[in-house]
């Protein structure tokens, strides 16, 4: 390179810059790699006993991959550096005394027992996912997918949306079903996913060791807004949860505050009444999502929004434009109407 002068014995000007940025990229790299074994959507990031079997399965088979894998690159640079410099027709044609023997052992004994034992504790791993160590589940919830939204029923007769509440520390039973097309039921740090399969039901077991908000997602494609089928898992402690629960049962509360009354109204009127329920009232569609504790939930649309009033008010004036191609059609109301029906749903708490 003119004007660097290459001192013999030193690296030179080209290969003392270089190693700095080769070393910065493979920390980044690093930070990278490690920084996908956590978050909500991680299955190495456990947080109850179904998905710490699934690390544990993954780690296993992570570093015996590894070390198999330093191993052949240790036998080729091995090879490489005991290999011929030069190429001569007088070739040593003897056996080597321990060949046999190595490829006995390394290449079909070694091999063996590490697939068998594999596949003999993976087989163990996911007969524990599916029966759940056989307890007996505390509590049994029914899930319905739907396009493109959860439905979430206890047995109490309480109906939400998109938010499945447990106690923590207890292993609950989930009966999967789809009210149109596949999807699949999937909470990457508590569990495995599970399909819901038209004409089926399928069922799972889900436990969360710790109180906290596990999201989950649909894994399987189901159109246009599959991506945007999300929902969260609330691991409550158990006096929360029996609160919680109890409350959930109970039909909606009267509106005291008359724009809330007049909200009622509208909403009765309305195209809304076709689709959705309310507790304690004459609505008891079952189209759309139950709205009879609307305010107490944390998002709308699947966890596409959080449920505000700005929100809330785009969903029903074009719900098209918050999720294109959603089965919701655009409500056509006036200002005052649309305010007093605002008021009203967020009473439903």
């Amino acid at each position: 390179m003119p004007g660097v002068a290459n001192v013999p014995g030193r690296p030179s000007a080209i290969g003392r810059i270089g190693a700095p940025r080769r070393l910065r990229v493979l920390l980044g790299l690093s930070f990278f790699l490690l920084a996908s074994c956590s978050g909500q959507l991680s299955a190495l990031d456990p947080a109850g006993p179904g998905a710490a079997r699934i690390a544990r399965l993954w780690w296993l088979l992570f570093w015996v991959a590894t070390v198999a894998f330093a191993s052949v690159l240790g036998l080729i640079a091995f090879a490489l550096r005991r290999a011929r410099r030069d190429v001569t027709p007088d070739i040593d044609t003897e056996p080597v005394a321990w060949g046999d023997r190595f490829i006995g052992i390394a290449g079909v004994a070694v091999p063996v027992v590490i697939l068998l034992g594999g596949f003999v504790y993976s087989l163990d791993q996911m007969n524990a996912l599916a029966t759940g160590d056989a307890d007996d589940p505390g509590l049994e919830i029914e899930i319905v997918a739907h396009n493109w939204w959860w439905e979430v029923r206890y047995p109490n007769g309480a109906v939400t949306a998109n938010e499945i509440h447990i106690p923590t520390g207890e292993r609950i039973r989930l009966r999967l079903t789809t009210a149109d097309v596949i999807h699949s039921f999937w909470v990457p740090r508590l569990q495995a996913k599970m399909d819901h399969v038209p004409g089926l039901e399928n069922e799972m077991w889900l436990q969360a060791d710790e109180p906290g908000t596990y999201r989950g997602q649909c894994a399987e494609f189901c159109g246009l807004q599959h991506a945007h089928m999300a929902f969260f898992v609330e691991a409550q402690p158990p006096g929360d949860f029996q609160a919680w629960y109890d409350g959930q049962a109970s039909v909606a509360s009267e509106p005291e505050d008359p724009s809330a009354e007049r909200g009622l109204v509208v909403f009765l009127s309305s195209s809304c009444v076709g689709c959705h329920a309310i507790g304690g009232t004459e609505a008891t569609a079952t189209t759309g999502p139950d709205l009879t504790h609307l305010a107490s939930r944390r998002t709308l649309f699947a966890g596409r929004l959080p449920n505000t009033r700005q929100n809330l008010e785009s969903i029903i004036v074009d719900p098209q434009h918050v999720k294109p191609g959603v089965g919701m059609p655009p409500t056509e109301m006036g200002a005052a109407d649309l305010a007093a029906l605002l008021d009203y749903l967020e009473a439903l708490d």
